[in-house]
């Protein structure tokens, strides 16, 4: 089975986990349309069919990562990097 590369699967986890926490926070009410799509997204990503059984996986398979590799070539500010003139 393919596996979704470790950044994407942990902005899912991230995103979905701050969603349900803030709902919850709000009282007891049916998921928001966009909490729905994201537990639909990590099941078909972790290969479950519950979103619990999701969350296991993603976070079993994140903790078994490796470390993210530092990507240069787009900073934070998300503008691109001068190219290098040759030498």
């Amino acid at each position: 089975m393919l596996r979704p590369h470790p950044a994407v699967l942990r902005r899912l986890v991230d995103e979905y986990e701050a969603l349900v926490a803030a709902e919850a926070a709000r009282g007891p009410a049916e998921l928001s349309p966009r909490a729905r799509d994201l537990a639909y997204t990590l099941c078909v990503s972790t290969g479950t069919r519950d979103v619990e059984h999701a969350l296991e996986a993603a976070h079993r398979w994140l903790a078994a990562a490796p470390a993210p590799a530092r990507d240069t070539a787009v900073p934070a500010t998300g503008q691109r990097m001068p190219t290098p003139e040759p030498a």
